[in-house]
């Protein structure tokens, strides 16, 4: 099981980002694997798809992630956003995002160990990342 983070689906489909080529190859891999993501995450991916692609391009995308069916998207509830907060407390001094807090909060829920991710905050939570 692995838990698909923002910085993978910009990699993915952003050419021009520095990670485009190790994102394509990953996400090849990952074939057949139980993955994940979250609705703040697929929130975080359009707004930052927007910005850098164009509103249409992003709504595309996001579009063909609810519509996947290799892609199951998790919905937080109230004791996860709880469980977020404790996160967001601990790594204060490291200005994770709320949304990574979430993401580590659904993990750890689910025990979701690996999540596919550019960002280092995922190890120093805890959990492992591909690409390595």
């Amino acid at each position: 099981m692995v838990f698909v983070d923002t910085g993978a689906f910009l990699a993915r489909y952003l050419a021009r980002d520095e990670h485009h080529k190790s994102a394509v190859a990953a996400w090849a891999d990952l074939a057949g694997t139980p993955l994940f993501t979250s609705n703040h995450v697929l929130d975080e991916t359009a707004t930052l798809l927007g910005r850098r692609a164009g509103h249409s391009f992003a709504a595309d995308r996001i579009e063909n992630i609810y519509g996947s069916p290799a892609i199951e998207i998790l919905y937080s509830a109230k004791a996860d956003e709880l469980e977020a907060l404790r996160w967001f407390r601990k790594f204060s001094d490291q200005h994770v995002s709320f949304t990574d807090c979430i993401s580590f909060a659904l993990m750890k829920r689910l025990r979701i160990p690996m999540a596919f991710t550019f960002d280092e905050h995922f190890t120093r939570a805890g959990f492992r990342s591909l690409p390595t």
